[in-house]
């Protein structure tokens, strides 16, 4: 069967490609302990289940317009006002089967074959791979020397006449890293004047810890809403990642062409997923904040006890529960027999002798790193920063 180019230039997701290679070896009995996944370990929250469980009972189990349902679109308007000052209508509101296909038909609805698109590295795996399904060019500005923010001077000179957009992240996936409002006035700015769309992904927004603030970029350059899209969802903050609800804020006619591209690809998302949805937005808050409290706990954890290991080096995280953590140090020592050349051999060697699963730093498009997320237990979290100190101890 011929396989298109399309289709043989993509890469395999890396993050769930190590979460599928940790849950074979535990399968085999091996106590692995894996902090490769980006998902919390809380239950969704009950007011999700009873929303859930009432829309099953009332026969809302059928087709839904494809853009979502009303309600589910009107609360989402209501967060954005609450938490914001933002105003948005429900023709403004697109509802998907989670964040990941919404940034796809963005993207589907922005680029055209050889448009280009600034993605900051390091940067969610995701990104390049569906900006390519579009036969757009990625254009990868590295922020590993400058805090992984940004720098204003690097974006302006890698505009070109072909630049249609720039993905945003912030929290980070996989810094954990927040951009500062100078930062993203400062890129706003640039895209008002260049007419450059803006992806604004801000999945961990609820996810931020001690002093620092997470900004909406709309707050601190309105001017730019007419070419801002905001991408959000219930799978992070609210602990819903199985429930696949994600929904887009943006102008009225670009959210209406994403709808149309929507209703071509998945249609509606899941009914009762919708209305489990709406039931966190509207009642979970309290879920939020004591999720929040864990993870911060869970954070102070982790950094105090990398702090206490050779070889590596990292910068603290600000938000989302992810640690990204440089190992270039170790590379040319040896475990056991295994020579460690470069991110991907550190992360298969750690998972094959301690049962540790971390993603190399590849997989966000900078190599020589190691993504850990901190969403697991703070027993594991322990367990499996003593395997790692001991793999590190071990190199010679």
């Amino acid at each position: 069967m011929h396989i298109s180019q399309r289709a043989r230039r993509m890469e395999p997701s890396a993050t769930l490609a190590v979460v599928a290679k940790a849950k074979a070896l535990k399968r085999e009995g091996k106590p692995v302990i894996s902090f490769g996944a980006g998902e919390p370990d809380f239950p969704s929250p009950s007011s999700a289940l009873r929303y859930a469980e009432e829309a099953m009972q009332k026969g809302q189990t059928h087709y839904t317009p494809a853009s979502g349902i009303p309600e589910l679109k009107d609360a989402a308007c209501e967060y954005y006002k609450n938490h914001f000052g933002l105003t948005y209508e429900s023709n403004q509101v697109l509802v998907g089967a989670g964040a990941k296909p919404l940034l796809y038909e963005a993207l589907g609805c922005l680029i055209d074959p050889g448009d280009e698109v600034l993605v900051f590295t390091p940067a969610w795996v995701s990104y390049v791979e569906q900006i390519r399904l579009f036969e757009g060019k990625e254009v990868l500005i590295d922020t590993s020397n400058t805090g992984y923010v940004p720098d204003l001077d690097v974006v302006r000179k890698a505009i070109t006449p072909r630049t249609r957009c720039m993905m945003i992240n912030t929290p980070n996936n996989p810094t954990g890293a927040i951009y500062d409002e100078k930062t993203l006035k400062g890129l706003a700015e640039i895209a008002v004047e260049n007419n450059i769309a803006i992806i604004y992904d801000e999945i961990y927004e609820r996810l931020v810890y001690g002093e620092a603030k997470h900004h909406q970029i709309l707050n601190v350059c309105p001017e730019a809403k007419d070419i801002t899209i905001i991408i959000n969802g219930v799978s992070k903050a609210f602990a819903m990642t199985g429930w696949r609800i994600g929904y887009a804020l943006g102008p009225t006619d670009v959210i209406a062409k994403m709808g149309s591209f929507q209703g071509h690809l998945t249609s509606n998302a899941c009914s009762v997923a919708q209305w489990a949805a709406l039931g966190a937005l509207r009642e979970a808050e309290n879920d939020v904040v004591a999720m929040h409290d864990e993870f911060s706990k869970r954070r102070d954890i982790i950094i105090n006890l990398l702090k206490e290991m050779p070889h590596i080096q990292f910068q603290e995280p600000e938000g989302a529960f992810y640690v990204w953590i440089n190992v270039e140090k170790t590379f040319g020592k040896k475990h056991g027999d295994t020579v460690i050349t470069d991110d991907s051999s550190f992360c298969t060697a750690l998972l094959e002798s301690k049962y540790v699963a971390g993603v190399p730093g590849r997989a966000f498009m900078v190599p020589g790193n190691m993504r850990v997320s901190y969403s697991n237990s703070a027993e594991e979290i322990r367990e499996g920063m003593r395997r790692l100190k001991e793999f590190l101890e071990e190199l010679q």
